[in-house]
């Protein structure tokens, strides 16, 4: 778990230091953000050794652990980038829950059952935060020991680990008892397995949900919580990325209100039927179950599933690798034998699940054939212009209208040509500067950026509206990088112009760098806020 964090660290720094190498370099004036960086950084210059791309990176390490038995074991996840400061636990108001869900408003209920679920879950929104929570409330009769339910919560709350749903706080207040997870937005295992629309998981998929729930199992077991609570289908959640996890819920010990298993029956573990106590033999049963989930595409009795190929969802019919199916269906009979002592424990799972995982480079949201959900910068606190707006919801399209609209209003006073500079190669320069307009303007942003190029290389004239322009083309090309680089050049040549700061948020967002893009898209907003006062003043 220490070395996940720090790990995940080193990502965020490197990013960054890559963010402030490419801004020294081009000898631009910085933001207060990056000026705040090079302090923080001043003190690691060896960090400052890495070149590549930071995606180049991820892709580097995500072939090196790939071939690594001890993070297959471990199920380190490279893609989750994630600052581990967002995930301090910390207890929470009743009314900041209550803001965040719209004072626990139906509509917010994302519990499979609805409103008939006796412990209802909500999505909801921390005032000023970027990212989306899940919030679990208990029924008033369940906890009635608030001591009891701060201990158990906490316990969870020191567990960290990129194949769980991870639990970031709670809520004791007076009768209330309230837990607060990350959000996984992409459903469940049972909605994608059961209940699909456009397509069924395919069969790479569903032996990575095997493997990543047995390295959660796994992970939870060598941090001493070995017991998880009615393991099945509903709580394998998806989340941003498409990547399962294990939500955090069921690893709270039993709530006066509630058994530890409440599906069927016919599902439960038959020692649990003999003395109500769950133990790590039951969990692994429960596993064993989730497996047949995944085989069959249906929810089946564990008592029809054992040592039958017959069981095979029938819309993967030649789509799947018998000898792997093979494996999976006698992984599944070990853990349904009857005696507990017989069944295989949380490192057999992974060591057996983690030589079939033989796509590790393919997205899990492209697996699942779900668009990857991206998250836009927070709002800051003061009210946005159309601008803002516009680039708080990563809404390029919206952008590219109000630059069209903008024109060149922004660049007065930032070139200032003698009689003698307007010689041929100007005029050639300014042509070009036209053709990327037309461009721009229709839409044509691969041409735009060639146009703009030509511009731009002359360097007699330096224009910020022509960096803003070529920024937004090439994150309209799916070029986060250089787009990011634009937006910089284009505040090195008007230090205050708001326009720059948003498109660095923007780049920002698409880099994965939410935070640094909240506080750029905040500090845009206070510039176009004393400009605005500025102009009234005057």
């Amino acid at each position: 778990m220490i070395c996940d964090n720090i790990l995940a660290s080193f990502n965020t720094r490197d990013r960054k230091l890559r963010v402030f190498r490419e801004r020294n370099k081009m000898g631009c004036c910085q933001s207060s953000l990056f000026r705040r960086r090079v302090r923080e950084n001043h003190h690691h210059p060896e960090k400052q050794q890495q070149q590549q791309p930071y995606h180049h990176q991820l892709q580097h390490r995500n072939n090196n652990n790939n071939n690594n038995n001890l993070n297959q074991i471990d199920g380190e996840k490279e893609s989750a980038t994630v600052d581990p400061s967002s995930f301090t636990f910390s207890e929470f108001s009743l009314s900041d829950l209550k803001a965040a869900t719209n004072n626990f408003s139906s509509e917010y209920i994302v519990s499979e059952s609805g409103e008939k679920a006796p412990n209802l879950v909500y999505k909801g929104r921390l005032q000023n935060q970027k990212r989306w929570i899940a919030v679990k409330k208990f029924s008033k009769a369940a906890w009635p020991d608030p001591k009891q339910f701060v201990e158990e919560a906490s316990g969870v709350g020191k567990l960290r680990h990129p194949r769980l749903a991870n639990l970031i706080g709670y809520c004791c207040d007076g009768d209330e008892r309230l837990l607060v997870a990350e959000f996984m937005p992409n459903d469940t295992l049972a909605k994608h397995l059961f209940h699909w629309e456009n397509q069924t998981i395919e069969w790479a998929m569903r032996l990575r949900v095997a493997l990543y729930i047995a390295q959660a199992l796994h992970y939870c077991t060598s941090e001493g919580r070995p017991l998880y609570h009615d393991l099945n289908a509903y709580r394998v959640l998806f989340d941003e990325e498409g990547d399962p996890r294990l939500s955090c819920f069921g690893l709270m010990k039993n709530s006066r209100d509630g058994k530890s298993y409440s599906t069927n029956l016919a599902y439960t573990p038959p020692e649990y039927l003999r003395n109500g106590r769950v133990t790590p033999e039951s969990v692994i049963y429960s596993f064993g179950t989730v497996l047949l989930d995944l085989l069959s595409g249906k929810h089946i009795p564990p008592s029809h599933g054992k040592n039958n190929m017959l069981l095979m969802d029938s819309h993967l019919e030649g789509k799947f690798s018998t000898e792997e199916a093979t494996v999976v269906v006698n992984l599944a009979s070990k853990c349904l034998q009857y005696e507990p002592r017989e069944r295989p424990n949380t490192k057999d799972l992974v060591t057996t699940l983690a030589p079939l995982h033989t796509k590790p480079d393919v997205r899990s949201h492209i697996m699942l054939g779900i668009p990857k959900q991206e998250e836009a910068p927070s709002t800051p606190q003061r009210p946005l212009s159309a601008m803002g707006e516009a680039c708080s919801r990563m809404d390029l399209t919206a952008i590219h209208q109000i630059l069209v609209a903008t024109h060149y209003r922004d660049d007065e006073g930032t070139n200032e040509l003698s009689f003698q500079e307007w010689t041929q190669q100007m005029r050639d320069m300014l042509e070009a500067r036209k053709r990327g307009d037309y461009a721009f303007r229709d839409k044509d942003f691969k041409t735009a950026i060639d146009n703009y190029s030509q511009f731009i290389d002359v360097g007699t004239m330096v224009s910020p509206t022509v960096f803003a322009r070529r920024s937004l083309c090439y994150l309209l090309c799916d070029q986060p990088d250089p787009a990011l680089r634009d937006a910089m050049q284009a505040q090195c040549v008007y230090p205050d112009w708001p326009t720059a700061f948003y498109m660095q948020s923007v780049a920002l967002a698409k880099l994965d760098m939410h935070k640094d893009a909240a506080d750029m898209l905040n500090e845009a907003a206070a510039l176009e806020e004393k400009k605005q006062r500025g102009a009234r003043g005057s």
